[in-house]
């Protein structure tokens, strides 16, 4: 309901922009104004996408003067070398840039952003992750809109780069595309607090600052600066109509480390930040919505005990007469208004609405397989972070995915690893057939096509958690 109340905000904003439009002038600020911005590029063990993200970076249409680069290298292999040779070519090109390293990885990426920010010369520091290749007009475009002394962070929406590349890349744009239009957008139009997403993005050096700095108490270190800057007064802005392309993970084995750190770092988040939201000072609507946000991996946890407990419940109801289905209906609303938000986000694009309804009819059902089958993965990284249990923080390895054809698994950084938990996720699908069984066995088919649902979704992920794992062997 609450994503509901965020697509109503959503809809709202667009239509204003829309009668605004012709009032709209772009703002731009004049050459002897134009601030020093340092940009911070944080890699690790990134050898097939480090080069594009330099000359990318070394493309901005922004007086090389006024640009700090600096390379964030802490990797351990080949890429640190790749890095140098980069950073000398650009070098002998004027431009102001250098590669940082450090004596060993304390922190991981937010130790490698604290370490950057004790030379960081600029007023604004951007932050682009290895896989992205930003355009050439971002900081002509993000560095307006600071045009209020309480703007501490400006987000760009994230565009991907491999979409079309498989049915894995494509479910995560579906649900990527949500988050970055409906939730992003929604939030700041309300005046909702929101997050930074780690790359794509510029800060206010002083926001940082008065923030506490980068700590690595979170693997999702954006997360936790967020939302200490935000506690401190500072006000966010997103910009949806300013794309930064990226790289998605095109191997399961890289989505679920992906997936394991945004919902762990999530419940880790909230753990360290919902008593602090309840003596903040920020309206009463704000603090609803900012539980909604912290929580918000949590629901795969709460999915998880629902698919184990719903076999249980199915037998409770046939064999002790407990109605519990009468009750149980109520979810159908959370259905539906998930539906709702994802049409939306479905919508948003104009040149995709001739084939939108087709596109949203096949992927929502999808979506909501695929998310039941992450469910048993992603709980267990939200049962962790509540547990408060540290661990490393593992990068999503990128492999220069473009376009298709492409081979991912002939390249390093692939993993032939098989974890405890792709076993288990075939015994849930084992489980829920056993549940379509007794359904029909009992006559009572209202679970059937939830369990159904079950059993394709972590079929799915299995059999793509042991191809993948193969394929990069």
């Amino acid at each position: 309901m609450a994503q509901f109340h965020l697509a109503i905000h959503f809809v709202r904003h667009q239509r204003k922009q829309r009668k605004n439009q012709s009032s709209n002038v772009k703002e731009t600020i004049p050459y002897e104004k134009l601030p020093l911005v340092t940009i911070q590029l944080p890699i690790f063990n990134e050898l097939y996408v480090v080069e594009r993200l330099i000359d990318k970076i070394c493309e901005f249409d922004y007086p090389k003067e006024k640009m700090h680069i600096q390379v964030l290298d802490d990797s351990t292999d080949e890429t640190l070398e790749i890095s140098r040779n980069k950073v000398n070519e650009y070098l002998a090109k004027g431009f102001d840039i250098e590669l940082v390293t450090r004596p060993d990885r304390v922190g991981y990426k937010a130790g490698a952003l604290a370490y950057g920010n004790q030379t960081a010369k600029g007023e604004f520091i951007a932050i682009f992750d290895a896989d992205f290749l930003p355009k050439p007009d971002f900081l002509n475009n993000t560095l307006p809109s600071f045009n209020n002394d309480k703007i501490g962070m400006v987000q760009t929406r994230w565009e991907h780069i491999n979409e079309n590349y498989s049915l894995l890349t494509r479910i995560q744009a579906f649900i990527l595309n949500f988050h970055f239009t409906v939730e992003q957008q929604g939030r700041n139009a309300a005046g909702y607090c929101m997050n930074f997403n780690g790359t794509a993005g510029i800060w206010r050096r002083k926001a940082i600052d008065d923030a506490g700095g980068w700590k690595a108490h979170s693997i999702t270190e954006d997360l936790d600066l967020s939302y200490r800057a935000q506690l401190k007064g500072w006000k966010f802005k997103y910009l949806l109509t300013q794309g930064s392309p990226a790289e998605l993970p095109a191997d399961m084995s890289s989505l679920k480390s992906q997936q394991f750190r945004w919902n762990k770092g999530g419940a880790e988040n909230a753990r360290m930040y919902m008593f602090k939201i309840i003596k903040s000072k920020l309206p009463l609507s704000s603090k609803i919505h900012a539980y909604f946000h912290l929580f918000s991996s949590t629901v795969y946890l709460c999915i998880l005990i629902s698919a184990i407990l719903s076999i249980p419940l199915l037998y409770a109801k046939n064999i002790l007469g407990i109605p519990y289905f009468k009750y149980a209906s109520v979810f159908v609303l959370s259905t539906m208004a998930i539906a709702f938000g994802y049409f939306i986000a479905a919508f948003y694009e104009e040149e995709k609405k001739k084939s939108m309804w087709y596109e949203y009819l096949m992927m929502f059902p999808i979506f909501l397989v695929i998310t039941l089958g992450l469910s048993l993965h992603n709980g267990i990284a939200v049962f962790r972070g509540w547990l408060g249990e540290k661990t490393a923080f593992i990068r999503t390895p990128k492999f220069n995915i473009t376009k298709l054809g492409q081979a991912w698994h002939n390249k390093s950084y692939t993993s032939t690893k098989i974890p405890f938990t792709t076993w288990l996720e075939a015994l849930m699908a084992v489980y829920f057939g056993f549940g379509v069984y007794l359904g029909i066995h009992n006559h009572d088919y209202g679970l059937i096509p939830f369990h159904v649902a079950g059993i394709i979704g972590f079929s799915v992920i299995f059999y793509f958690s042991i191809k993948h794992a193969k394929l990069a062997g």
